[in-house]
């Protein structure tokens, strides 16, 4: 009989387990809400990483840790490794997936290269989707049809909803805008080159576009491979071809250093020949990589303004960072502060804690001025309606305002 009794209870108690597996998920019950970045925070992107992890820092602090009854709790996760010494395409896809599994994960700052979000979007796309704002990626690919490879955008969606935000201007602009500097700057004959990487390769092939809208003559344009030890081969065929200028499309991490101190040795100085590059070298690790002495004279554009131009709101939060952390901001910082700033806006508008209701709340952001940057919007793609972008030189071995392009 206890035994007729005891099966009885096992099997009252399996049915109770399983009716709670097979029930639809819902909203997390507690009142914890967690915001992760997934950053490189190995290797020399980290430099940059830093500041603006301090940025997104500065915003939850400002509230205290609390939206409303909810308590925010930000999580700092890092997408490289040290054996590749920038973001890992493994270790990128293990933290979305690791997000996803977290039910009290409701927002995802990132990622930081293009390359990377195009393995996390699909990922958290599924999962409520849980929305991404991010505060440096630039592909155009990953947000605006037609203007990346075939299928893009629509294939990192397969939800068919968008989740996937960003709070810094598009590659589409930047580059054609460095074309445009170039012009102005009297350059003729460019070549160019890139690191193959989605972000490098992207920004390339549009800075090419508009250089021969613009008229330049282009006399090649070829990927590199960014683990060689040297480019004087590269850079002496180069040199034959009499460039004004030579654009590198890519990132710091990918021997943007050494790809300059090569062009210097083989006899072109930046004086001669113009080397320009966009934000994926604008951090104090190029400067690092290749020498003070071997970037003066370089040009890079940025979808922004410098941070010794910042006026208003964001001068005031230069001043505050300053005083919080004792050093100086990078040139992103400023936008982990802002997309903290989107996050914790959006939180409390949607007033629960669900990923669908946070998502929506994100991509009805509209004239946002609760940050730094101005007020601004996130359109029907999840692009800033932002469209500031500048130019600078680097000068004793610092990067300087050189003028607002695009305007």
């Amino acid at each position: 009989m206890k035994s007729k009794i005891l099966l009885s209870i096992l099997l009252v108690a399996l049915l109770a387990v399983i009716a709670v597996a097979c029930a639809p998920a819902g909203p997390a019950a507690t009142n914890e809400i967690k915001i992760v970045s997934s950053l490189p925070r190995t290797g020399s992107s980290k430099g940059q990483t830093d500041t603006v992890v301090n940025g997104i820092k500065m915003a939850v602090d400002e509230a205290n840790g609390k939206v409303g009854n909810f308590t925010i709790t930000y999580l700092d996760w890092d997408d490289a490794t040290a054996a590749a010494g920038k973001w890992d395409p493994a270790q990128e896809t293990e933290n979305a997936n690791k997000a996803v599994a977290d039910k009290d994960v409701m927002v995802y700052i990132g990622t930081f290269n293009s390359g990377a979000a195009k393995l996390s979007i699909p990922i958290l796309n599924a999962a409520g989707p849980l929305v991404m704002v991010s505060p440096a990626n630039t592909y155009p690919g990953l947000t605006k049809p037609g203007k990346g490879e075939a299928g893009e955008p629509d294939k990192y969606y397969p939800s068919k909803v968008r989740n996937y935000t960003r709070v810094v201007p598009a590659d589409d602009i930047q580059g054609a805008v460095g074309a445009q500097w170039a012009k102005q700057l009297k350059a003729t004959k460019v070549y160019i080159l890139d690191d193959q990487e989605t972000y490098g390769k992207g920004i390339a092939d549009v800075f090419e576009a508009e250089a021969k809208k613009q008229g330049l003559t282009v006399l090649g344009h070829e990927g590199i491979d960014a683990k060689a030890a040297d480019y004087k081969a590269l850079m002496t065929k180069v040199k034959g071809l009499n460039p004004d200028l030579i654009y590198f499309g890519g990132i710091t991490q990918n021997n943007a250093g050494q790809l300059l101190k090569d062009k210097i040795n083989v006899g072109m100085a930046n004086d001669k020949v113009i080397f320009m590059g966009p934000d994926g070298i604008y951090e104090d690790a190029f400067i690092d990589a290749a020498g003070k002495a071997n970037v003066e004279g370089v040009l890079v554009t940025f979808g922004g303004v410098t941070v010794d131009q910042y006026t208003g709101k964001a001068k005031d939060w230069l001043a505050a960072y300053k005083k919080k952390f004792n050093a100086d901001p990078e040139v992103y910082a400023i936008y982990g502060y802002e997309a903290g700033k989107v996050a914790l806006d959006a939180i409390a508008r949607a007033g629960t804690k669900d990923r669908k209701a946070i998502r929506d709340a994100v991509f009805a952001t509209k004239d946002f001025d609760k940050g730094v940057l101005g007020k601004w919007s996130f359109d029907a793609n999840g692009d800033t309606t932002i469209l500031t972008m500048s130019g600078s030189s680097i000068k004793g071995g610092k990067f300087v305002f050189s003028t607002l392009l695009g305007q």
